[in-house]
């Protein structure tokens, strides 16, 4: 009998078992597939049969049960079982997907009853008696590729493997399933955040990987420069930008967060903690921009995540950005469209004012086509 579990990075045809995997869940099969938070059995809705597989690995003895969380492979696949989304839902949906969280949505029974006519699905199959249906978007490349391959709404169950040292074991359900894809240990180890959306506000039922702080950050318009180390570029850029917006908004630099705009930047190579370089500090000061208390940071997922829209200033910078999440495709760009800013590190006083007075430039175009665009 072929071995059911699959060490999906380990393999050189990595692109052939992930259509393997979408096969089997679009004939019927279970499948476990890794996300960022925990591994899940997955299979497509419109096999019941399947889907009693899934309702007993879950304990639900084989009787009629609440609805599994629908899972997606990208964000904008939420609204296919929406109603019409207020600028709140657009938004939440928006920022906080794809990631370690699941949306709860109050859907109108006439919309439900359109959506499951056109899945081919029992009304029962996606929402509860509330009303209410559960998505999630995982942040995991395996996932997202596996799901896109289904038509079908796919559910996942939680499935917990043993931990042997380095290494897990899926011996406890394996017999269970028809294939797991197995991609490590997870990256988060706490579950998923589930927030219920509502048409004026949003609050928690379960914090996970995300408490209301962290959401309530990711929700901000967020405007992130990305250079290598942050010392130079992108800090300016930074302080650039919050003066340019500031002055937009009639409020000083500082007052931009109540305003629930934040100005950020990070660095595909950066050591945290290291100060902008004297030249930098002095060049945007001369501009009324202040760069004295900047420490530098690393790019991250969760950066990545936050940003509404990124301005990287070399082709390298925006190719790490989507490297670390390939979903940023569509909000990242380079400052400049017309080719790299060049780092002024070594340079003369001179070189960083100069540079200062092209980043204004690249800057007020670039917020007016974006965030400033109304």
């Amino acid at each position: 009998m072929p071995n059911k579990v699959i060490n999906i990075f380990e393999i050189a045809d990595y692109d052939a078992q992930v259509a393997g995997a979408g096969q089997r869940l679009r004939d019927g099969g279970v499948v476990v597939l890794p996300t960022e938070t925990v591994y899940g059995a997955a299979a497509a809705l419109d096999h019941d049969g399947a889907v009693a597989r899934l309702r007993a690995l879950r304990g639900d003895n084989g009787n009629p049960s609440r609805p599994f969380t629908v899972h997606i492979a990208k964000p904008q696949t939420a609204t296919e079982y929406l109603d019409e989304l207020n600028e709140l839902g657009k938004r939440i949906i928006r920022k906080l997907l794809p990631g370690p969280v699941a949306l709860m949505f109050e859907v109108s029974p006439e919309r439900q009853k359109d959506v499951a006519a056109k899945k081919n699905l029992n009304v029962a199959d996606l929402y509860d008696e509330k009303n209410i249906i559960t998505m999630r978007c995982p942040d995991h490349i395996v996932a997202t590729d596996v799901l896109q391959q289904v038509p079908a709404p796919v559910a996942l169950t939680l499935v917990e493997p043993k931990t042997l040292g380095a290494t897990q074991s899926f011996d406890p359900f394996v017999d269970q399933v028809d294939l797991v894809l197995d991609a490590g240990p997870p990256r988060y180890a706490k579950p998923s955040t589930i927030v219920r959306v509502g048409r004026d506000n949003w609050e928690i039922v379960r914090t996970g990987i995300y408490d209301h702080r962290i959401i309530e950050r990711l929700l901000r318009t967020t405007v992130l420069f990305v250079c290598s180390g942050n010392t130079c570029r992108s800090p300016m850029a930074e302080a650039i930008a919050r003066h340019v917006i500031a002055q937009r908004l009639g409020v000083g630099d500082d007052e931009l967060e109540s305003k629930g705009m934040t100005v950020i930047s990070a660095g595909s190579w950066a050591m945290p903690g290291s100060r902008a370089t004297p030249q930098a500090v002095e060049a945007v000061k001369q501009m009324g921009a202040d760069l004295s208390k900047h420490r530098s940071r690393p790019l991250s997922v969760e950066l990545i995540h936050q940003a509404d829209v990124i301005f990287a200033m070399q082709r390298s910078h925006l190719q790490a950005v989507m490297a670390l999440v390939p979903g940023a495709a569509e909000k990242v760009v380079t400052l400049d469209p017309e080719g790299d800013v060049e780092d002024p590190i070594g340079g003369d006083a001179s070189l960083y004012n100069e540079l200062a007075i092209s980043l204004k430039g690249l800057i007020e175009k670039r917020l007016k086509e974006t965030v400033l665009a109304s």
